[in-house]
């Protein structure tokens, strides 16, 4: 009787190990090759990726008319047939601009790393005539 016990307890043991052997095996496999990586010297030359889009403001430093470009700081924006020009809260030129006064506006920066401006106001903020309005109300 013992030596069924045995027998048995054996069998078992042995079944449990054989049919959790192809469970291990395929859990271990890998479809997929480690992806590649790149040595530390290679991540820092990379440069780092500049913005796509963006504001701008500070004082106007450079205008070029045949160029079709402004300076403002240390980056130059071409003004392109889509870029709005303001002055004064109405439709502006670049022969508007005028060279020491601030500018704000918008760019996108193209494929080849150009910056286009999207739109330029020139000079202040124009005022609202409602801001005007309710600054008067409230004087009053």
């Amino acid at each position: 009787m013992m030596m069924r016990i045995l027998k048995a307890g054996v069998f078992c043991l042995v079944a449990v190990a054989v049919a959790g052997a192809p469970l291990r095996l395929v859990a271990q496999t890998n479809q997929n090759p480690p992806a590649p990586t790149q040595p530390a010297a290679d991540k820092k030359a990379a440069p780092a990726k500049k913005r796509a889009n963006g504001p701008f403001r500070g004082k106007l430093a450079a205008v070029d008319k045949v160029a079709r470009t402004i300076t403002v700081g240390k980056r130059t924006f071409h003004i392109t047939p889509q870029t709005k020009l303001i002055k004064g809260g109405a439709p502006a030129t670049l022969d508007d601009a005028v060279v020491g006064e601030h500018v704000t506006g918008g760019f996108r920066t193209a494929d080849g790393g150009q910056l286009n401006a999207t739109k330029v106001t020139f000079g202040p903020k124009a005022e609202d005539p409602a801001a005007k309005k309710a600054d008067a109300k409230a004087g009053s």
